[in-house]
C-alpha cells in the first residue's frame, strides 16, 4: 500500500452514518421485488457480477427505496485490511484467498461447530434467505444485501446461559492484506453484540450482494450486517463467532475509546468528537446533493428502540 503507514486512529473515518427510511413494512406491490425479479435487474451501471446466490425476494423485509448500484457498492468502501483508502477494497481484495472457508462458532454453547460455506447456507430454509435493502457499507447506500437472520445460527449451537454477548473474528491474510502492515489496529478485527441485539431478526448472517456471492471488498464470503449501526459494527470475512459472558472489548473500541464505544446505534444527537453525525449525504447522488436528517437507529427505531430501554444513549454511545 503506498502513502502514510503511520497514520493514527484519530485521523481515520470510520464506515459512517447511513441512510434509511422509517417504514420497512406494508411494502406496496412495485417493482422487481413484488415482481418476484431479480434484484439485480435494478442495478443502475453495469449490472452485478459473480456467482448466483439463490434466494427467495422479500418485499416485507425491504425498503422501496431505490437500491444503489453495483459499482458504487464495490468501489467505495471501508475495509481497512486492504487500505484505508475507499477504492482501495477493490483493487486489493481480490488478493485474498476464499476457498477453502470455515467457520468456527465456539464459547458458551453447547453444540461448538466448524462449518464450511455450503453447510451455513443450508442452515436457513430457501425462503429465509430474503433480500434486504439496508444503508450501510461506508457513508450512506441503500444496499440489496442477501442471506438470513443470524439467529438461526445461534440456535443451532445452543447457547448456554453465560452466553451474553457475541463475538465476530474477522480473517487474517497477511499476504494478502496491505492494510495490515499499517498498524492501525490490533489485527484480527473483532466486534461485537449483545446478545439480544444478536438474536434481533434484523441482524443479518450476510452471503450476497445483489443476488451475487459477496465480492472479497464487501465482505466475502460472508459478513453481519446489523441495519441500526454504524458500519464498522457489520464484520466482514467472518471466521469465528464466539459467544461468551463478557462484554468485549473491540478493534475500534481499544484503538479510540473515545470515539467508537460498543453499541454504535446511529444516533444523531450524539456527535462524533471531530464532527456532527445528524445528517448524511447519498452514495450516488452528486458531490453537491442536499444531506438530509439522520434518523435515529438508521430509520429502524421502532424494530430496535426497545432493545435499549432505559439506557442511557449518550453514555452508551
Amino acid at each position: 500500500m503506498g502513502g502514510r503507514t503511520d497514520i493514527r486512529p484519530s485521523e481515520i473515518t470510520p464506515e459512517a452514518v447511513w441512510q434509511s427510511r422509517r417504514d420497512w413494512l406494508r411494502r406496496a406491490a412495485a417493482g422487481s421485488l413484488a415482481l418476484g425479479l431479480p434484484l439485480g435487474a435494478q442495478a443502475d451501471d453495469e449490472g452485478p457480477s459473480g456467482p448466483v446466490l439463490e434466494g427467495a425476494p422479500n418485499p416485507a423485509l425491504s425498503i422501496d427505496e431505490p437500491a444503489n448500484g453495483w459499482r458504487d457498492i464495490t468501489t467505495y468502501n471501508n475495509f481497512y485490511e486492504f487500505g484505508t483508502g475507499k477504492a482501495d477494497p477493490s483493487e486489493n481484495a481480490g488478493r485474498m484467498r476464499l476457498e477453502p472457508w470455515q467457520v468456527r462458532i465456539e464459547g458458551a454453547v453447547r453444540r461448538p461447530l466448524t462449518l464450511d460455506l455450503d453447510a451455513l447456507l443450508r442452515l436457513a430454509p430457501l425462503e429465509e434467505r430474503v433480500y434486504r435493502l439496508r444503508c450501510v457499507e461506508a457513508w450512506s447506500m441503500v444496499i440489496p444485501w442477501m442471506g438470513y437472520s443470524l439467529s438461526h445460527l445461534i440456535k443451532h449451537v445452543e447457547p448456554t446461559a453465560d452466553a451474553r454477548y457475541v463475538v465476530f473474528t474477522t480473517d487474517l491474510q497477511p499476504e494478502a492484506m496491505p492494510g495490515v502492515r499499517a498498524g492501525i489496529l490490533d489485527w484480527p478485527y473483532t466486534e461485537g453484540l449483545r446478545m439480544d441485539e444478536a438474536m434481533h431478526p434484523l441482524t443479518l448472517l450476510t452471503f450476497g450482494v445483489y443476488g451475487r456471492r459477496l465480492p472479497p471488498q464487501n465482505g466475502a464470503p460472508l459478513r453481519v450486517i446489523v441495519p441500526w449501526k454504524y458500519g464498522f459494527k457489520s464484520a466482514k470475512s467472518l471466521v469465528r463467532i464466539s459467544l461468551q459472558a463478557d462484554e468485549p472489548v473491540s478493534s475500534w473500541m481499544s484503538a479510540a475509546p473515545r470515539e467508537y464505544g460498543f453499541y454504535a446505534n446511529v444516533n444523531p444527537d450524539v456527535p462524533h468528537p471531530r464532527w456532527s453525525q445528524a445528517t448524511e449525504r447519498r452514495i450516488g447522488t452528486g458531490l453537491f446533493a442536499p444531506r438530509v436528517p439522520t434518523l435515529p437507529f438508521n430509520g429502524y427505531a421502532e424494530q430496535v428502540a426497545g432493545l435499549y430501554q432505559g439506557m442511557d444513549l449518550r453514555r452508551n454511545f
